[in-house]
Protein backbone atom coordinates (compact mmCIF):
# COMPACT_ATOMS: atom_id res chain seq x y z
CA UNK A 1 0.00 0.00 0.00
CA UNK A 2 1.41 3.38 -0.66
CA UNK A 3 2.35 5.36 2.23
CA UNK A 4 4.42 7.84 3.63
CA UNK A 5 5.03 8.11 7.35
CA UNK A 6 3.50 10.37 9.83
CA UNK A 7 6.59 12.17 10.47
CA UNK A 8 6.74 12.23 6.34
CA UNK A 9 3.66 13.83 5.94
CA UNK A 10 4.20 15.93 8.99
CA UNK A 11 8.07 17.50 7.82
CA UNK A 12 5.85 18.43 4.35
CA UNK A 13 3.00 20.32 5.74
CA UNK A 14 5.44 22.10 7.95
CA UNK A 15 7.82 23.11 5.09
CA UNK A 16 4.56 24.29 2.87
CA UNK A 17 3.35 26.14 6.22
CA UNK A 18 6.94 27.97 6.04
CA UNK A 19 6.42 28.62 2.73
CA UNK A 20 2.88 30.17 2.78
CA UNK A 21 4.07 32.31 5.83
CA UNK A 22 6.92 33.34 3.96
CA UNK A 23 5.12 34.14 1.10
CA UNK A 24 2.55 36.06 3.05
CA UNK A 25 5.19 38.16 4.87
CA UNK A 26 7.05 39.22 1.09
CA UNK A 27 3.14 39.99 0.05
CA UNK A 28 3.33 42.95 2.27
CA UNK A 29 6.44 44.88 0.70
CA UNK A 30 7.77 43.01 -2.46
CA UNK A 31 6.43 46.82 -4.95
CA UNK A 32 6.38 46.23 -8.19
CA UNK A 33 8.33 43.12 -8.57
CA UNK A 34 6.71 41.47 -6.38
CA UNK A 35 3.22 42.05 -8.15
CA UNK A 36 4.85 41.62 -11.57
CA UNK A 37 6.05 37.75 -10.13
CA UNK A 38 2.49 37.37 -9.47
CA UNK A 39 1.21 38.09 -12.21
CA UNK A 40 3.21 35.37 -13.80
CA UNK A 41 2.82 32.46 -11.39
CA UNK A 42 -0.90 33.21 -11.63
CA UNK A 43 -0.69 32.77 -15.32
CA UNK A 44 1.53 29.27 -14.91
CA UNK A 45 -1.12 28.24 -12.30
CA UNK A 46 -3.85 28.82 -15.02
CA UNK A 47 -1.52 26.51 -17.86
CA UNK A 48 -0.83 24.05 -14.78
CA UNK A 49 -4.76 23.44 -14.06
CA UNK A 50 -6.23 23.47 -17.90
CA UNK A 51 -3.75 21.81 -19.67
CA UNK A 52 -1.70 19.45 -17.21
CA UNK A 53 -3.89 18.39 -14.69
CA UNK A 54 -7.50 18.59 -16.53
CA UNK A 55 -5.99 16.69 -19.41
CA UNK A 56 -4.28 13.99 -17.43
CA UNK A 57 -7.30 12.99 -15.20
CA UNK A 58 -9.53 13.57 -18.56
CA UNK A 59 -7.15 10.50 -20.46
CA UNK A 60 -8.16 8.91 -16.76
CA UNK A 61 -11.80 8.78 -16.59
CA UNK A 62 -11.90 8.22 -20.98
CA UNK A 63 -9.36 4.78 -20.13
CA UNK A 64 -11.00 3.66 -17.08
CA UNK A 65 -14.06 3.75 -18.85
CA UNK A 66 -13.10 1.62 -21.61
CA UNK A 67 -11.58 -0.50 -19.30
CA UNK A 68 -14.61 -1.20 -17.79
CA UNK A 69 -16.57 -1.42 -21.17
CA UNK A 70 -14.23 -4.20 -22.23
CA UNK A 71 -13.91 -6.05 -19.01
CA UNK A 72 -17.79 -6.32 -18.94
CA UNK A 73 -18.20 -6.95 -22.65
CA UNK A 74 -15.35 -10.17 -22.15
CA UNK A 75 -17.39 -11.52 -19.37
CA UNK A 76 -20.52 -11.78 -21.22
CA UNK A 77 -18.19 -13.23 -24.45
CA UNK A 78 -16.38 -15.75 -22.00
CA UNK A 79 -20.41 -16.94 -21.04
CA UNK A 80 -21.22 -17.23 -24.45
CA UNK A 81 -18.23 -18.92 -25.56
CA UNK A 82 -16.78 -16.30 -28.32
CA UNK A 83 -14.10 -14.40 -26.00
CA UNK A 84 -10.91 -14.33 -28.47
CA UNK A 85 -6.91 -13.75 -27.00
CA UNK A 86 -7.06 -10.50 -29.31
CA UNK A 87 -10.06 -9.69 -26.94
CA UNK A 88 -7.80 -10.46 -23.82
CA UNK A 89 -4.62 -8.52 -25.59
CA UNK A 90 -7.22 -5.16 -26.04
CA UNK A 91 -8.04 -5.05 -22.68
CA UNK A 92 -4.40 -5.30 -21.47
CA UNK A 93 -3.30 -2.38 -23.49
CA UNK A 94 -6.34 -0.62 -22.58
CA UNK A 95 -5.32 -1.39 -18.75
CA UNK A 96 -1.51 0.04 -19.83
CA UNK A 97 -3.04 3.44 -21.07
CA UNK A 98 -5.11 3.94 -18.09
CA UNK A 99 -2.39 2.75 -15.66
CA UNK A 100 0.21 5.43 -17.35
CA UNK A 101 -2.55 7.76 -17.41
CA UNK A 102 -2.71 7.36 -12.94
CA UNK A 103 0.88 7.40 -12.77
CA UNK A 104 1.38 10.83 -14.67
CA UNK A 105 -1.12 12.09 -12.01
CA UNK A 106 0.57 11.45 -9.16
CA UNK A 107 2.58 14.58 -8.59
CA UNK A 108 -0.65 16.37 -7.91
CA UNK A 109 -2.15 13.77 -5.73
CA UNK A 110 -2.64 16.73 -2.72
CA UNK A 111 -6.26 17.21 -4.40
CA UNK A 112 -8.82 15.02 -4.25
CA UNK A 113 -7.03 11.98 -4.63
CA UNK A 114 -6.20 12.62 -0.80
CA UNK A 115 -8.60 14.41 0.35
CA UNK A 116 -11.37 11.58 -0.68
CA UNK A 117 -9.10 8.66 0.11
CA UNK A 118 -9.39 7.91 -3.84
CA UNK A 119 -5.26 7.33 -4.14
CA UNK A 120 -5.35 4.15 -1.33
CA UNK A 121 -8.77 3.21 -2.93
CA UNK A 122 -7.63 2.34 -6.13
CA UNK A 123 -4.09 1.52 -5.50
CA UNK A 124 -2.83 0.00 -2.75
CA UNK A 125 -0.44 -3.01 -2.75
CA UNK A 126 0.54 -5.55 -2.78
CA UNK A 127 -2.58 -7.36 -3.24
CA UNK A 128 -4.20 -9.59 -0.74
CA UNK A 129 -4.18 -12.57 -2.98
CA UNK A 130 -5.01 -15.02 0.27
CA UNK A 131 -8.30 -13.10 0.51
CA UNK A 132 -8.91 -12.93 -3.02
CA UNK A 133 -8.92 -16.59 -3.16
CA UNK A 134 -11.47 -16.78 0.14
CA UNK A 135 -13.69 -14.14 -1.75
CA UNK A 136 -13.63 -15.79 -5.49
CA UNK A 137 -14.31 -19.19 -3.71
CA UNK A 138 -17.77 -17.75 -1.64
CA UNK A 139 -20.50 -18.16 -4.44
CA UNK A 140 -22.57 -15.50 -2.49
CA UNK A 141 -20.07 -12.83 -2.97
CA UNK A 142 -19.74 -13.52 -6.34
CA UNK A 143 -23.16 -13.58 -7.31
CA UNK A 144 -23.66 -10.41 -5.91
CA UNK A 145 -20.41 -8.74 -7.61
CA UNK A 146 -22.22 -9.74 -10.94
CA UNK A 147 -25.73 -8.18 -9.98
CA UNK A 148 -27.07 -5.21 -10.16
CA UNK A 149 -25.14 -3.43 -7.77
CA UNK A 150 -22.13 -5.43 -8.09
CA UNK A 151 -20.27 -2.52 -8.14
CA UNK A 152 -21.20 -0.29 -5.01
CA UNK A 153 -20.59 -4.32 -3.82
CA UNK A 154 -17.06 -4.04 -4.67
CA UNK A 155 -16.44 -0.74 -3.56
CA UNK A 156 -18.43 -1.36 -0.50
CA UNK A 157 -17.46 -4.95 0.52
CA UNK A 158 -14.41 -5.24 -0.54
CA UNK A 159 -11.63 -4.36 1.22
CA UNK A 160 -8.53 -1.60 -0.37
CA UNK A 161 -5.84 -4.21 -0.81
CA UNK A 162 -8.55 -5.88 -3.52
CA UNK A 163 -9.51 -3.16 -5.32
CA UNK A 164 -8.47 -0.54 -8.03
CA UNK A 165 -5.66 -1.64 -10.43
CA UNK A 166 -3.61 -3.96 -8.73
CA UNK A 167 -7.23 -6.47 -8.51
CA UNK A 168 -7.66 -5.98 -12.16
CA UNK A 169 -3.51 -6.53 -13.18
CA UNK A 170 -3.73 -10.04 -11.06
CA UNK A 171 -7.00 -11.22 -13.65
CA UNK A 172 -5.57 -10.06 -16.92
CA UNK A 173 -1.34 -10.58 -16.34
CA UNK A 174 0.65 -12.89 -15.78
CA UNK A 175 4.65 -13.24 -15.11
CA UNK A 176 4.83 -10.25 -17.54
CA UNK A 177 2.82 -11.31 -19.86
CA UNK A 178 -1.24 -10.94 -21.19
CA UNK A 179 -3.18 -13.77 -19.54
CA UNK A 180 -3.97 -16.24 -22.15
CA UNK A 181 -7.53 -17.13 -23.31
CA UNK A 182 -6.56 -20.75 -22.03
CA UNK A 183 -5.48 -19.64 -18.55
CA UNK A 184 -9.38 -18.45 -18.03
CA UNK A 185 -10.88 -21.52 -19.17
CA UNK A 186 -9.31 -23.02 -16.83
CA UNK A 187 -9.47 -23.03 -13.35
CA UNK A 188 -7.36 -20.44 -11.17
CA UNK A 189 -4.13 -21.91 -10.56
CA UNK A 190 -1.96 -19.14 -8.09
CA UNK A 191 -0.61 -20.66 -5.54
CA UNK A 192 -2.86 -18.91 -2.88
CA UNK A 193 -5.90 -20.51 -4.77
CA UNK A 194 -4.75 -24.02 -3.67
CA UNK A 195 -7.40 -26.58 -2.57
CA UNK A 196 -9.91 -23.99 -4.28
CA UNK A 197 -11.91 -23.72 -7.48
CA UNK A 198 -11.96 -20.87 -8.91
CA UNK A 199 -12.51 -20.03 -12.95
CA UNK A 200 -12.32 -17.95 -15.28
CA UNK A 201 -15.92 -16.30 -15.57
CA UNK A 202 -15.59 -15.61 -11.54
CA UNK A 203 -12.51 -13.93 -12.32
CA UNK A 204 -14.05 -12.02 -14.78
CA UNK A 205 -17.15 -10.98 -12.53
CA UNK A 206 -14.34 -9.92 -10.00
CA UNK A 207 -12.47 -8.01 -12.62
CA UNK A 208 -15.78 -5.73 -14.15
CA UNK A 209 -17.14 -4.66 -11.00
CA UNK A 210 -13.51 -4.19 -9.82
CA UNK A 211 -13.15 -1.67 -12.91
CA UNK A 212 -16.93 -0.29 -12.36
CA UNK A 213 -15.48 1.23 -9.07
CA UNK A 214 -12.01 2.15 -10.77
CA UNK A 215 -13.98 4.23 -13.44
CA UNK A 216 -16.25 5.83 -11.10
CA UNK A 217 -13.54 7.14 -8.42
CA UNK A 218 -11.44 8.10 -11.97
CA UNK A 219 -15.07 10.29 -12.49
CA UNK A 220 -14.97 11.73 -9.10
CA UNK A 221 -11.05 12.92 -9.66
CA UNK A 222 -12.15 14.45 -13.10
CA UNK A 223 -15.69 16.37 -11.81
CA UNK A 224 -13.49 17.15 -8.91
CA UNK A 225 -10.95 19.08 -10.57
CA UNK A 226 -12.75 20.45 -13.73
CA UNK A 227 -16.60 20.68 -11.69
CA UNK A 228 -18.99 21.64 -14.82
CA UNK A 229 -15.81 21.49 -17.23
CA UNK A 230 -16.31 17.55 -17.23
CA UNK A 231 -18.38 15.86 -19.14
CA UNK A 232 -22.20 15.60 -18.20
CA UNK A 233 -22.10 11.77 -18.53
CA UNK A 234 -19.25 11.31 -15.98
CA UNK A 235 -20.34 13.86 -13.96
CA UNK A 236 -24.46 12.27 -13.68
CA UNK A 237 -22.62 9.32 -12.93
CA UNK A 238 -20.79 10.98 -10.07
CA UNK A 239 -23.73 12.39 -9.03
CA UNK A 240 -25.62 8.73 -9.03
CA UNK A 241 -22.57 7.42 -6.53
CA UNK A 242 -23.55 10.48 -4.22
CA UNK A 243 -19.35 11.09 -4.16
CA UNK A 244 -18.01 14.13 -2.92
CA UNK A 245 -16.20 16.89 -5.24
CA UNK A 246 -15.85 20.06 -3.88
CA UNK A 247 -12.95 21.48 -1.38
CA UNK A 248 -13.89 21.81 2.28
CA UNK A 249 -17.91 21.58 1.15
CA UNK A 250 -17.41 25.71 -0.11
CA UNK A 251 -18.68 25.10 -3.43
CA UNK A 252 -15.56 25.23 -5.33
CA UNK A 253 -13.65 22.48 -7.34
CA UNK A 254 -10.14 21.96 -6.77
CA UNK A 255 -9.54 23.72 -10.04
CA UNK A 256 -11.57 26.31 -9.18
CA UNK A 257 -10.02 26.58 -5.42
CA UNK A 258 -6.46 26.82 -7.06
CA UNK A 259 -7.19 29.24 -9.87
CA UNK A 260 -8.92 31.80 -7.56
CA UNK A 261 -5.85 31.81 -4.97
CA UNK A 262 -6.10 34.86 -2.82
CA UNK A 263 -9.52 35.25 -2.91
CA UNK A 264 -12.52 34.81 -0.46
CA UNK A 265 -13.37 31.35 -0.53
CA UNK A 266 -10.17 29.78 -1.92
CA UNK A 267 -7.51 27.91 0.69
CA UNK A 268 -4.57 29.83 -1.31
CA UNK A 269 -3.66 32.77 0.24
CA UNK A 270 -1.54 33.08 -2.71
CA UNK A 271 0.02 32.84 -5.85
CA UNK A 272 3.61 31.80 -3.99
CA UNK A 273 0.98 29.21 -2.09
CA UNK A 274 -0.24 27.97 -5.05
CA UNK A 275 3.75 27.13 -6.85
CA UNK A 276 4.73 25.82 -3.28
CA UNK A 277 2.02 23.18 -3.37
CA UNK A 278 2.94 22.23 -6.77
CA UNK A 279 6.36 21.75 -6.23
CA UNK A 280 6.53 20.20 -2.51
CA UNK A 281 2.99 18.92 -2.14
CA UNK A 282 3.13 17.52 -5.39
CA UNK A 283 6.40 16.88 -7.08
CA UNK A 284 8.27 16.41 -3.97
CA UNK A 285 5.90 14.23 -2.21
CA UNK A 286 6.01 11.80 -5.40
CA UNK A 287 9.46 11.64 -5.88
CA UNK A 288 10.30 10.98 -2.13
CA UNK A 289 7.85 8.49 -2.35
CA UNK A 290 9.43 6.72 -5.36
CA UNK A 291 12.99 6.55 -3.96
CA UNK A 292 12.30 5.82 -0.71
CA UNK A 293 8.87 4.00 -0.82
CA UNK A 294 8.13 2.54 -3.99
CA UNK A 295 11.70 1.62 -4.41
CA UNK A 296 13.23 1.60 -1.31
CA UNK A 297 11.42 -0.71 0.47
CA UNK A 298 11.95 -3.53 -1.77
CA UNK A 299 15.53 -2.39 -2.64
CA UNK A 300 16.59 -1.97 1.38
CA UNK A 301 14.92 -5.64 1.88
CA UNK A 302 12.25 -3.36 4.64
CA UNK A 303 9.26 -5.21 2.35
CA UNK A 304 10.13 -7.33 -0.17
CA UNK A 305 6.85 -7.77 -1.34
CA UNK A 306 5.96 -4.03 -1.65
CA UNK A 307 6.02 -4.54 -4.90
CA UNK A 308 4.17 -1.97 -7.44
CA UNK A 309 2.70 -3.93 -10.49
CA UNK A 310 4.32 -7.47 -10.05
CA UNK A 311 1.75 -9.35 -12.39
CA UNK A 312 2.69 -7.11 -15.56
CA UNK A 313 6.02 -6.46 -14.41
CA UNK A 314 5.51 -2.82 -15.01
CA UNK A 315 7.56 -1.29 -12.08
CA UNK A 316 9.76 0.00 -13.55
CA UNK A 317 7.36 1.93 -16.31
CA UNK A 318 5.10 3.48 -12.88
CA UNK A 319 8.02 4.82 -11.88
CA UNK A 320 9.12 6.10 -14.96
CA UNK A 321 6.09 8.02 -15.59
CA UNK A 322 5.80 9.30 -11.67
CA UNK A 323 8.82 11.05 -12.78
CA UNK A 324 7.00 11.91 -15.97
CA UNK A 325 3.81 13.62 -13.81
CA UNK A 326 6.85 15.45 -12.47
CA UNK A 327 7.93 16.86 -15.89
CA UNK A 328 4.51 17.51 -16.95
CA UNK A 329 4.28 20.04 -13.90
CA UNK A 330 7.10 22.09 -14.33
CA UNK A 331 6.68 21.92 -18.07
CA UNK A 332 3.25 23.47 -18.01
CA UNK A 333 2.57 20.47 -20.63
CA UNK A 334 1.99 17.13 -21.58
CA UNK A 335 5.18 15.01 -22.83
CA UNK A 336 6.80 18.25 -23.95
CA UNK A 337 10.18 17.80 -25.22
CA UNK A 338 10.68 21.67 -23.71
CA UNK A 339 8.62 23.56 -21.17
CA UNK A 340 5.87 26.15 -21.93
CA UNK A 341 6.16 29.99 -21.63
CA UNK A 342 3.80 29.91 -18.47
CA UNK A 343 5.25 27.34 -16.77
CA UNK A 344 7.35 26.24 -13.52
CA UNK A 345 10.42 25.94 -15.68
CA UNK A 346 10.35 28.77 -17.20
CA UNK A 347 9.19 31.13 -14.37
CA UNK A 348 12.19 30.00 -13.03
CA UNK A 349 14.04 30.10 -15.73
CA UNK A 350 13.46 34.29 -15.75
CA UNK A 351 14.41 34.71 -12.40
CA UNK A 352 16.68 32.33 -11.27
CA UNK A 353 18.35 30.46 -14.18
CA UNK A 354 21.46 28.65 -12.01
CA UNK A 355 18.48 26.69 -10.31
CA UNK A 356 16.09 26.58 -13.05
CA UNK A 357 19.20 24.19 -14.64
CA UNK A 358 20.16 21.98 -11.94
CA UNK A 359 16.54 21.23 -11.76
CA UNK A 360 15.90 20.42 -15.15
CA UNK A 361 19.78 18.57 -15.10
CA UNK A 362 18.30 16.54 -12.17
CA UNK A 363 15.24 15.62 -13.61
CA UNK A 364 16.55 14.54 -17.10
CA UNK A 365 18.98 12.67 -14.30
CA UNK A 366 16.17 10.92 -13.01
CA UNK A 367 14.37 10.04 -15.90
CA UNK A 368 18.09 8.72 -17.51
CA UNK A 369 18.52 6.07 -14.24
CA UNK A 370 15.24 4.89 -14.86
CA UNK A 371 15.49 3.96 -18.71
CA UNK A 372 18.35 1.95 -17.62
CA UNK A 373 16.47 0.67 -15.04
CA UNK A 374 13.52 -0.52 -18.09
CA UNK A 375 16.37 -1.36 -20.41
CA UNK A 376 18.01 -3.77 -18.12
CA UNK A 377 15.78 -6.75 -19.53
CA UNK A 378 15.18 -7.70 -15.91
CA UNK A 379 11.94 -6.77 -13.85
CA UNK A 380 11.95 -4.27 -10.55
CA UNK A 381 9.98 -7.85 -8.74
CA UNK A 382 13.04 -10.08 -9.58
CA UNK A 383 15.50 -7.80 -8.79
CA UNK A 384 15.42 -5.44 -6.25
CA UNK A 385 18.26 -4.76 -5.15
CA UNK A 386 20.23 -4.27 -8.36
CA UNK A 387 23.17 -2.20 -8.59
CA UNK A 388 21.25 0.31 -11.45
CA UNK A 389 18.07 0.51 -8.55
CA UNK A 390 19.85 2.25 -5.80
CA UNK A 391 21.22 4.54 -8.73
CA UNK A 392 18.13 5.12 -9.65
CA UNK A 393 16.66 5.92 -6.07
CA UNK A 394 19.89 8.39 -5.74
CA UNK A 395 18.81 10.24 -8.85
CA UNK A 396 15.20 10.35 -7.70
CA UNK A 397 16.39 12.14 -4.57
CA UNK A 398 18.47 14.36 -5.51
CA UNK A 399 15.52 15.46 -7.69
CA UNK A 400 13.54 15.64 -4.66
CA UNK A 401 16.18 18.04 -2.79
CA UNK A 402 16.35 20.31 -5.79
CA UNK A 403 12.39 20.55 -5.82
CA UNK A 404 11.96 21.62 -2.09
CA UNK A 405 15.25 24.40 -2.84
CA UNK A 406 13.29 25.70 -6.06
CA UNK A 407 10.04 25.92 -3.84
CA UNK A 408 11.90 27.51 -0.54
CA UNK A 409 13.55 30.57 -3.38
CA UNK A 410 10.28 30.78 -5.13
CA UNK A 411 8.29 31.66 -1.83
CA UNK A 412 10.91 34.05 -0.66
CA UNK A 413 11.73 35.93 -3.30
Amino acid sequence: MKKLSSISKALMMGVLLTFSLSSCSDDNGGGDDFSAKDSELSALTGRYVNDVIYVTYGELASQTERLYEQLDEAKSKFRANTLTQNDIDNICTTFLAARAAWEKSEAFLFGPATTFGIDPHIDTWPLNVTQLAIDLSNSEKVNTLDGEDGIEYARTGLGESLLGFHGIEFIIFRDGRNRTLAELRSNETDNAFAGRTVTGEQELIFATAVAGDLRDKCFQLEVSWMGDKAPASHIDRVEECEFNTTVNGNGLSFGEDMLNAGKAGSTYTTWRNVTTTILVAGCANIAQEVSDQKMGQAYRGDDVNYIESPYSKKSFLDFYDNIISIKNSLYGNIDGTTWHRESVMAYLTQHNPDIAAELNARLNGALTALTACRNSGTAFVDAPNAAYVKTAMDAIGDLDEKLNEAAQWIARN
